[in-house]
């Protein structure tokens, strides 16, 4: 399997404001959507959270939960430490691929927000059965991304734009990958049962919980 390292650490400090441009706050609401859900995981491994913003809120809402916070960008990192310093002694971060890790005993929860279009099918397929063969029942795994809406007026619309997110990537980071992978395929095979689903602009922006049983 061939890793993609794209660099972005190049857009890190103007991540936030580049979500805003393009769609509001509606990313940010996209993953924040499920939060009441989690309430009760103790042990988190949240993958290529940014900025840090999800995290932050997460660790907010639940002053008990430990987190391990995997990025391949140092910039990314640092950011959110900063962002998360209230609960600096609950948090852990690591510099790797998500591709590559192995969860930390205990993770009952898993994130990942915007993240998976980053990967092709193959290793989309690669990283959810490597991990759930690791993970205990009860396990909860939240996804948020893009989607292409089933309308066929939309289509074309939320094809172009996607296209366009993956060019843009493509210039400021080095992103190889250029199609949307299917998550919800791949959670699946991987022993994982859907319990939850939102849309956003008609189906453009998801998330969605998956509990391993």
């Amino acid at each position: 399997m061939t890793q993609r390292c794209p660099n972005f650490d190049r857009v890190a400090h103007i991540y936030r404001w580049a979500e805003y441009l393009s769609l509001g706050p509606l990313l940010e609401r996209t993953r924040e959507h499920h939060l009441p859900a989690l309430t009760d995981r103790r042990h988190a491994l949240i993958l290529g959270d940014g900025d840090g913003r999800f995290l932050a809120r997460l660790l907010h809402q639940n002053s008990t939960l430990q987190a391990l916070a995997i990025d391949t960008s140092a910039t990314m990192l640092q950011l959110l430490r900063t962002r998360c310093t209230f609960a600096s002694d609950r948090l852990h971060t690591q510099q790797t691929s998500a591709l590559t890790l192995h969860p930390p005993p205990g993770t009952d929860l898993i994130t990942t927000h915007f993240l998976l279009d980053c990967f092709t099918q193959p290793e989309v397929d690669a990283l959810t059965q490597r991990l759930a063969a690791q993970l205990a029942p009860g396990t909860l795994w939240l996804v948020s991304d893009f989607a292409i809406p089933a309308h066929p007026f939309l289509r074309p619309l939320a094809s172009l734009y996607i296209r366009a997110l993956y060019f843009a990537f493509a210039l400021l980071t080095g992103l190889h990958t250029s199609h949307l992978p299917d998550p919800q395929s791949a959670l699946t095979r991987a022993g994982f049962t859907r319990i939850a689903h939102h849309q956003r602009l008609f189906g453009l922006l998801y998330t969605e919980l998956w509990l391993l049983p």
